[in-house]
This record gives C-alpha cells, structure tokens and sequence, in this order.
C-alpha cells in the first residue's frame, strides 16, 4: 500500500483551526482529567488541547480542530496515526491471543526472525539476543543489567543531556535535580559532543574530540576501575535533536574497545528510520555490544526491546529477563507490520528526504532570524535552537515556550524543549504538508522575535 492510497491530506484543509485552541471542550475535559492525572509532560502543560482522534499525518481534538501533527505522538507515530497494515495487525491478534507471558507464540517468532535479518553487525557482533518489554526504561534497565553480567563490572559512564528514562537505573545516566535525591552509586556523567555549546570551549574538528579523550581522565580518577560500558543516545531527543559531530561516535567505539568496556546504543527514539536509517547507529557504520528499540518500533503501540551481540546474549539468562506484558501477541504484530511498511514504502529514504528538504528551509530561516542560534536535523529528527544573542547563546527560553504556543495555535502539534524547538514529523508526510508546518513555525518566530526583541 502506497503513502498516498490512504494517508493524503487536501493542503488547502489543513490545519483547520474553527474555534481557538485550546478550545472550550479541550479546557473543560483537561480540567476534569487534572483532579486525578499529575505529573503531565511540558507539552501539555504549555497548550493542554485533548485529542480525539488522528489520520495520517493530522490530529483532530474535541473541539474539531485539526492540526498538522510535528510531534508524532513524541517521535512515536512515524508511520502515520491509524496506519491500515498496523491497525490490522493488531486488530487480529486481539482476536486471537491478547498474552501468554514469554511462550512462544508464531507471531513473536516471526518478530524474531525479521530483526535478527535486519538488525547489524556480523558473526560475534551481530546484535542476536533480544527480550520484548512494554516501555523503553524497562529495555534500559535489562541492559544495563545485561552489561553487568557480560563484563563481570559494575560502573556506568553517560553523557551530559541523554535521557534513557524514568526508573532508578535510566534516571542515574541523565541529569538529575534534587528532588530525586542522590545518583545511584556507579554512575559517571562525562560532556557530550555538542559543538554548538562545547563544555570545553573548543572548535570541531580542530578539537581531535577532546570529550572523547577526556573519558579517559573520567576512568582513572573518578570510577573505580570496575566500568562495564558507556551508554549513550546516537542522537540525543529530549536535550533538543543534538547530532554528534563526525567521528564522535567512532571514537567512543574505538575507546570502548581499547579499555575492554562495552557500547550500549540507546536506540528507543532513534530507531525505525526516524533518521533516515532503520538504526541511528548505522549512519556512522558502528555497531553496539546492547541496543535498545522502542517508540517508532510499534508505531503507538507499547512495545520496545533489548538486543545484545551474540557473543554476549547468554547473559540475558541471567537477569531475570521476562516481563509480564513484553512480548505479547499485539506487541509483536504492531511492531513487525511496522517494519514491514517501513521497507514497503521505502521510509527510511523518504525520511533523509523530508529531512533534507526541512533543513534547507531551516537554514534561509536562520539567515532571516536573529533569535535563531542554530538548526540541525537528521533524517525527521530536526531542531531549532533560540538565543537572545548569537554571539554569547544565551538560552531564550521564554522564545521557546512562545513559539511553541503560537505555533500550536495555528494549526501544528509539535514539541517543545525549553529554548529548543523539536520536531519529529510523521515520515509519510508529504513535501507541501511538511513545508506548511515549517511556515507555521516560521511565522511563530518572525511575530516571537517582534515581540520580544
């Protein structure tokens, strides 16, 4: 089934915008969910619209606003809302068998198989011990866990800004604030390769990678010589589309290897073409000892997995691996009718496309706006960065929020990240669609910058 038999959209129709948003219905159903419901994401809390239903590349919410949808469920929906092959899917195997722990069943079989065709690497390296779960901290958890068997060692090392989740172990390899209490033992953060905001006030390439090599420093003063790996995001999500400089990735590789420790990829927002290949990691040719997959993996659906290189895998056996719902019969389909149509419909080559497309755009609006610092995108991960002064990058994050509001406003359900602007469109989505809700934006910041500067 080709894009355009069921997810096309009328450019003239979208969005529609016939009460303004958030409207009456919206305000009402949020404040009755909010009595019960805390704890919501920035998103909501900045533009706390319900939705009722999505198509495609659109979201429609109670009030019968239809916006074009920048955001994908939080990088989630590449596929389209409703995708007919996903829905289908799991539409038979409720029918047939809802769960049946970890037995086997012909459609996790059938799981199995596709991944272990797809998945890279080669003989040792190849990425063949795997374990479904329902969310993408409970995959983080078991890999860590994996690691600690595999190298017999006990020690972390993560990067600055990456976000792996929200339980004890993937909150210890992010930032942390003092409502949380302490990092667990054996965690150990080191700068990220950011180049826009170098921590060691350096300039790419000239550096030679200085935050690589400075994790050799971290490794003999600061750990206790026991690290099982690094753990890191091949491009970082929540910090904002941060994509790693050329070679960075290679190097941690490189210096993994030299000291004995394993790469973990956390791959949960990254994978399914979400930036122009199946896996991030394959953009800089690198294969990881652990890697995690969720998001995009089921297209919605709630369903991620841990892989681990053959020569490693018999340490699954050891930690307990099984859950109650990862796995399950609706999980599996989801998540191999996703691959399926992401190889029927060519996706990972229409989303370089679409992301080469938006960056070019992205860039001419650089050119034209002062508040913008910096764009980059990978594939249908971009960013937009907002500074109140090119020169000094000070953070604007009172832009941000504004941006994202108005822009919301118009017609684009999308993602915010304090003075950084995400978006993640559905990889589907057809070229004039994507460039309307680039100029929904650009109109955001031209009336933001009026207003502010």
């Amino acid at each position: 089934m080709s894009r355009s038999n069921w997810a096309k959209v009328d450019i003239q129709t979208v969005p529609n915008i016939i009460v303004n948003p958030p409207g009456p219905n919206s305000k009402a159903m949020h404040t009755r969910a909010a009595r019960y419901m805390k704890g919501y994401s920035s998103q909501v809390r900045l533009f706390p619209v319900a939705f009722e239903k999505g198509h495609g590349v659109t979201l429609t919410d109670v009030d019968g606003n239809t916006y074009i949808d920048f955001s994908s469920g939080i990088y989630v929906t590449g596929l389209g809302h409703c995708h007919p092959k996903v829905t289908e899917a799991v539409q038979k195997a409720a029918g047939e068998l809802m769960n049946a722990h970890d037995f086997t069943t012909p459609i996790k079989m059938r799981l199995l198989e596709k991944l272990a065709s797809i998945v890279p690497g080669e003989a040792a390296k190849k990425l063949t011990g795997m374990q479904f779960y329902d969310s993408g901290t409970a995959a983080v958890e078991a890999g860590l866990r994996v690691m600690r068997v595999a190298s017999g060692k006990f020690e972390f090392i993560s990067f600055h800004r990456d976000f792996h989740g929200k339980t004890l172990g993937a909150v210890g390899l992010a930032r942390m604030d003092v409502s949380q209490g302490l990092r667990a033992p054996g965690f150990f953060l080191v700068p990220r390769g950011y180049c826009y905001r170098c921590e060691f006030h350096q300039t790419y390439p000239q550096c030679n990678l200085m935050c690589v090599d400075y994790i050799r420093t971290v490794l003999k003063e600061e750990t206790s010589g026991r690290v099982a790996g690094i753990v890191l995001e091949p491009v970082q999500g929540w910090a904002g589309s941060i994509i790693p400089p050329d070679g960075w990735i290679q190097k941690i590789r490189a210096l993994c290897d030299e000291f004995g420790l394993l790469l973990f990829a956390d791959e949960v927002l990254t994978c399914m073409a979400r930036t122009g290949k199946m896996f991030a990691m394959q953009h800089w040719d690198t294969v990881p000892d652990v890697m995690t997959l969720g998001k995009g993996f089921g297209n919605g659906f709630p369903v991620t997995a841990m892989l681990v290189a053959e020569k490693h895998k018999e340490a699954i056996e050891k930690i307990s691996a099984s859950t109650s719902y990862g796995g399950n019969p609706m999980a599996c389909a989801a998540a191999l009718a996703s691959i399926e149509v992401i190889e029927e419909e060519d996706l990972c080559q229409r989303s370089l496309h679409l992301g080469e497309l938006l960056m070019q755009r992205m860039r001419l609006m650089q050119e034209q706006y002062p508040i913008i610092g910096e764009v980059r995108g990978l594939g249908c991960l971009l960013g937009i960065e907002l500074v109140k002064d090119r020169t000094t990058k000070e953070p604007f994050e009172q832009a941000g929020q504004l941006v994202y509001q108005k822009a919301f406003a118009k017609g684009l359900a999308w993602i915010p990240a304090g003075h950084i602007l995400r978006m993640s469109p559905p990889m589907i989505m057809d070229d004039e669609v994507a460039l309307k809700g680039l100029s929904i934006i650009e109109e955001a910041i031209a009336e933001t910058q009026k207003e502010l500067l």
